[in-house]
């Protein structure tokens, strides 16, 4: 069984207890009679398209009244789906793949989600799901002939395109996570080997946040254990423009799936579960700024 086709089928059933208005019946008859992988893409894309399986086996089961309600941000499923295509759509743009939708009048990630959202409410919640797959797909088609280095930007933000990738991957799974708790249902997490070099990203980017939110890391050291399948070790230095680690000035250990989260904008830095030895000040200015890209 490929990876993103045992989504639901191990998890959905392991409570007896079904909960009022649960989609868990529909999503796993739907998952049954209709999943199916991201289009063909490049290996290093695979975290992203398992991704884009497990969300659209998620809105296979939405009924009319779910993609009414309200997610996040203020905005009802049918407009967090556009959210997604006109992010992915950027990235299109950046790398030259199909970009899906209207015109392409804005390049910021707002901008275009406001413009996408737009063009969506006009349409029915299933034409803005096959909107979204549609996109995703063909920018999963069009990496599949790239390398991982090559250049690409998005809400300019530069950087090699197989890190944009990874952060869409997290994104749309955040926000595959945040329409599931709505609806009631707990689903799984992607495999080890999609969870892994995202949360490689995850810790890359800790240098980045703590520069964006005003917080001087140069010639400090972090030792970072992820635990749980898909976790590891880092020992990293916090300054952008640092060449190489020293003795590590502090130790982090926590979950590899929160910390993940916390980085895309989920979870409290203040009370973060996390095991902490060596510098407290600096732990807490890392988990505190750890979310500083995330966005909606």
């Amino acid at each position: 069984m490929e990876p993103v086709e045992r989504l639901y089928l191990d998890a959905l059933m392991e409570e007896a207890a079904v909960p009022e208005r649960s989609l868990r019946p529909q999503l796993l008859a739907g998952a049954r009679a209709r999943r199916r992988p991201a289009a063909p893409t490049a290996a290093w894309a695979e975290p992203y398209a398992g991704r884009v399986a497990a969300m659209d086996a998620l809105l296979a089961a939405a009924m009319d009244d779910d993609w009414a309600r309200e997610i996040v941000e203020g905005w009802t499923l049918q407009e967090l789906v556009a959210h997604l295509a006109a992010k992915d759509g950027l990235l299109a743009a950046s790398v030259g793949a199909p970009v899906l939708g209207p015109a392409l009048d804005a390049l910021d990630a707002m901008g275009r989600t406001l413009q996408v959202q737009e063009y969506e409410r006009a349409r029915s919640p299933e034409q803005t799901r096959r909107d979204w797959r549609a996109q995703a797909d063909a920018l999963c088609r069009h990496l599949g002939g790239l390398t991982p280095d090559t250049p690409a930007t998005l809400d300019g933000v530069a950087g090699a395109v197989s890190d944009h990738v990874l952060a869409r991957g997290l994104e749309t799974w955040i926000h595959t996570d945040d329409a599931a708790s709505v609806a009631g249902l707990r689903l799984p997490h992607p495999v080890p080997a999609h969870i892994r070099p995202t949360a490689d990203l995850c810790a890359r980017l800790l240098p980045w946040t703590m520069m964006l939110s005003g917080v001087d890391g140069a010639g400090r050291t972090l030792h970072l254990t992820l635990t749980g399948p898909g976790g590891g070790e880092w020992t990293m230095p916090l300054g952008v423009h640092d060449t190489g680690p020293g003795t590590p000035d502090v130790s982090i250990t926590t979950d590899v799936i929160g910390f993940c989260f916390l980085l895309g904008g989920r979870g409290e830095p203040e009370s973060f579960p996390a095991d902490i030895t060596g510098d407290h000040a600096l732990a807490a200015d890392i988990l505190r700024t750890a979310p500083a890209l995330s966005g909606p």
